[in-house]
């Protein structure tokens, strides 16, 4: 056991030394929808404009009342948006993985932020001004179909989230919350297998990581998922979408 605890304490300084050599802006854009549409013009002013961060597993990406000033991306990590209520408890709206984008609609109101963002782990960020957010809006049909795609889908997104938090148990929440981060808009860069943990899906499903191992189990024995230490592995993802317990 002492060896293992070392080994992922090495792992994890080793990724932090990682995520800090950050991955230029060109690079980082050409993976996301929106930018590929645009004009050399554009894509050329976005790139000066859009600055990357690191953020530590833990820190805070930003906090609800915050003044909105940036669009934000995820280049590479997991970040989960939720709020806390005056009594402390907190609710879990969403995760966003690699592609994905948030905030798109905070830009537009002009109003403090009303939600947390925390990154599950080390994640490496994109931020483009609200300044060159709304120049975009201004000048690209491109951009502006992108938008209304990545709204409804995170509308959609929103209002079953509160289906499966009333309606449904906490295995079958757990399938629908991981099911949910396979979206082709909102996070285009995830991958079958994702290195998450069970604290993570946790955190993402408003359970605690032992009720979280347990649905995993679960789903795991229906063919659903493999898990390994540190990742899982997604089988049958229109399973997932659908499972009741």
């Amino acid at each position: 056991m002492v060896v293992i605890s070392q080994t992922i304490a090495t792992l994890s300084i080793l990724r932090r030394i990682i995520m800090k050599i950050e991955t230029p802006i060109r690079e980082q854009l050409s993976k996301t929808i929106w930018a590929c549409a645009l004009t050399p013009q554009q894509l050329a002013r976005v790139e000066v404009e859009v600055v990357s961060r690191t953020i530590a597993a833990g820190g805070y990406v930003c906090r609800k009342g915050d003044p909105v000033t940036h669009w934000i991306g995820v280049h590479e990590g997991l970040l989960k948006m939720s709020s806390v209520s005056p009594e402390g408890k907190t609710v879990s709206f969403a995760g966003m993985a690699n592609g994905g984008w948030l905030g798109e609609g905070s830009l537009l109101k002009d109003e403090p932020r009303k939600y947390d963002v925390v990154a599950l782990r080390d994640s490496e960020l994109l931020y483009m001004p609200k300044a060159t957010y709304l120049w975009l809006l201004d000048s690209s049909i491109a951009f502006n179909r992108f938008l209304v795609t990545q709204l409804n889908e995170r509308l959609g997104l929103f209002i079953s989230l509160v289906e499966y938090d009333r309606m449904l148990e906490p295995d079958a929440r757990v399938a629908r919350c991981l099911a949910a981060l396979f979206n082709p808009y909102l996070n285009p860069g995830i991958g079958r297998e994702l290195q998450i943990s069970q604290e993570e899906i946790g955190n993402l499903s408003g359970a605690s990581r032992q009720r979280a191992n347990q649905a995993l189990q679960v789903l795991e024995k229906a063919g659903l998922l493999k898990v390994d230490y540190g990742s899982i592995t997604i089988l049958d993802l229109d399973g997932l979408r659908q499972f009741h317990s």
